[in-house]
């Protein structure tokens, strides 16, 4: 996936911020924190997963099934397999 490696460097931030929020989640838990707190931070890493989903769908929307450059076959494999991730992602 090429669009991933042009854009490595502002996932892997998004990915160390959301391994923070899990690291926040779990001590939450551990030090038996108010369920409120905790139902933030688990909302707080959803919305930072669903971002992250996000940007590399739409990075990989782009590049593989908007390239015209790439034969049709190609294209339509690719939707494919999008749709079946998002599918699986959904679920």
């Amino acid at each position: 996936m090429s669009h991933t490696i042009h854009h490595k460097k502002p996932l892997l931030i998004r990915i160390r911020r959301i391994k923070g929020q899990m690291a926040a989640l779990e001590k939450a838990l551990e030090t038996e924190a108010a369920c409120a707190e905790v139902l933030q931070q688990i909302a707080a890493v959803r919305g930072a997963v669903n971002g992250l989903m996000a940007e590399v769908l739409e990075g990989h929307i782009r590049e593989h099934l908007c390239n015209e450059a790439l034969p049709l076959a190609q294209r339509k494999y690719d939707l494919e397999h999008v749709v079946s991730i998002l599918r699986s992602y959904l679920k």
